[in-house]
């Protein structure tokens, strides 16, 4: 008798406890993806790669704090600003909430502006300032970055203070004028040119006497500052007295071609650089390189995500970050030496 009472209720048994099972998710939303396309202009660029390491952690902790899926897109344009375009309109396609870029071509972002307002998804530049009219073609277009000017103050007062304080070691010659190379960005670049004049600006307007060596545009990149950095040895050899790199990557190019000429730490010029990258910080701390500017990655990756975020949101943007003239997002730099470099790698 019993067994078939068990029987003749156990379907009925069941579907009660499906109906509870589905009336317990009722009310529970699945929390919300936020969809982020990235575009850089060179993915292997090592300031760049850092950055992005920073907004994938950042994005996992934001996640806990929105309960929401935040899914960053990257794609690498290779330099190319024809590729990169493509780039943007596939994110737009795919749905993205935000789109991030940093263009290949400042003078060009007119083009991505345009697009993403047709879509209506919110544009943030970040790292290679666009032209300031481009950005002003819409206000859901955003720049997160520095003031390049500010890096090339910066890198040139590290050659002032080390001029002022050891003027014997740095003026090889001794003849009271600092002999110096530079290695530049690419060129027309706006971060390469303003970087440039004013590292040097920085030691005429304090009354240092300059001369210049050489230049040479390595494009950012390592091994071409190292090929070009041999050659400078060859043909001027002790004479370079001031090595000044647009990034480290090329500081650490310079460094390359000093140790490939088996030049011992006192032996080579004084080099400096812009970015304060981890592989930067090693050098500094071994001694080969003398100085750098943070640009800060944690920062500039963190403001972008916030205001990924409020925009996705539809938040003011105001409230996520500090705007100045309602569309930029300016970070500080900071001088890296040996004295203070503790403060960069706790």
């Amino acid at each position: 008798m019993e067994h078939r009472y068990c029987r003749r209720t156990a379907p009925a048994f069941l579907t009660a406890v499906l109906l509870l099972l589905a009336c317990a998710g009722c009310g529970q939303e699945s929390p919300r993806t936020i969809r982020v396309g990235v575009a850089l202009y060179q993915q292997d660029d090592t300031f760049l790669s850092t950055m992005m390491q920073e907004m994938e952690q950042l994005a996992r902790e934001e996640e806990q704090a929105r309960d929401v899926k935040i899914n960053l897109n990257q794609a690498d344009a290779r330099g190319s600003q024809a590729a990169q375009n493509e780039q943007v309109d596939r994110f737009l396609d795919q749905g993205c909430d935000v789109i991030c870029v940093n263009i290949v071509d400042r003078t060009a972002a007119a083009v991505i502006v345009d697009k993403a307002q047709a879509a209506g998804v919110p544009v943030i530049f970040f790292n290679r300032e666009p032209v300031r009219e481009d950005l002003d073609r819409w206000e859901q277009a955003y720049y997160v970055g520095t003031k390049a000017a500010r890096a090339g103050e910066l890198q040139g007062g590290i050659v002032l203070d080390a001029w002022r304080t050891e003027t014997a070691a740095l003026d090889r010659s001794g003849d009271g004028v600092v002999q110096y190379v530079m290695l530049e960005g690419e060129p027309g670049h706006q971060d390469a040119l303003l970087r440039t004049e004013y590292s040097v600006k920085t030691l005429t307007e304090a009354g240092v006497m300059v001369e210049k060596l050489d230049n040479y545009n390595a494009d950012w990149q390592r091994g071409l500052a190292s090929v070009r950095m041999r050659q400078w040895l060859e043909q001027y050899g002790g004479a370079i007295e001031v090595v000044f790199a647009n990034n480290d990557d090329m500081a650490l190019g310079a460094i390359d071609a000093c140790r490939e000429a088996g030049l011992t730490e006192a032996e080579m010029p004084f080099i400096v650089g812009v970015d304060a990258t981890p592989p930067a910080l090693e050098a500094l701390a071994a001694g080969t390189l003398k100085g750098t500017v943070q640009n800060d990655a944690e920062g500039q990756a963190r403001s972008m995500l916030a205001l990924s975020c409020a925009l996705a949101f539809q938040e003011p943007a105001a409230q996520a970050v500090e705007l100045e003239d309602g569309s930029y997002v300016w970070m500080a730099y900071t001088p890296v030496t040996k004295e203070n470099l503790a403060d960069f790698t706790a």
